[in-house]
């Protein structure tokens, strides 16, 4: 039952699922990197000018003065 071609064909069933796992691996990482450049695409496109200048405020790099002033300049 132990002979050289069972064990040659129970090692060689799993030597060829690594050509699989290697095309699947290959695959999610596809996918991965393209949902990644939608999301970035998604944020640069959703910039606008106003948007910003809210990031900015929400950050306290300017004033309400200074927002409030800005924001009359846009609209």
């Amino acid at each position: 039952m132990m002979n050289g071609f069972y064990w040659y064909g129970y090692n060689g069933g799993w030597m060829s699922l690594g050509p699989i796992l290697w095309i699947a691996f290959c695959l999610v990482m596809l996918y991965f990197i393209v949902q990644w450049m939608k999301e970035s695409q998604n944020e640069q496109r959703l910039k606008t000018p106003l948007d910003i200048l809210k990031v900015r405020y929400a950050k306290w790099e300017i004033t309400k003065e200074e927002f409030e002033s800005m924001k009359k300049d846009l609209m």
